[in-house]
């Protein structure tokens, strides 16, 4: 069964390849969704698969990329359209 997170990370989490990093961690994962850079400095996502492919993804997401430091993470389950692929969007 599909499921969808909506998450949002605080942090040093831009200009450190955080989205790259999301991408790169969704599509290993079997993970459909995007992620974009917030104008208040945070990075927002939304991810689609089974549970444990979203376990994965939100400890992945909760971590980020070495140059990054992630100070908060909310993620809550949502209703949504099933996403095919994963992008960065803008």
């Amino acid at each position: 069964m599909v499921k969808t997170l909506h998450c949002i990370v605080s942090g040093r989490v831009q200009g450190v390849w955080f989205r790259g990093y999301t991408r790169e961690t969704a599509r290993s994962l079997g993970v459909s969704g995007w992620v974009r850079n917030l104008r208040d400095g945070r990075v927002e996502a939304m991810a689609q698969g089974d549970d444990e492919a979203l376990k994965l993804f939100r400890e992945r997401f909760g971590q980020g990329p070495p140059y990054s430091h992630v100070d908060a993470l909310e993620c809550t389950e949502i209703e949504e359209e099933v996403i095919s692929g994963f992008f960065i969007a803008r």
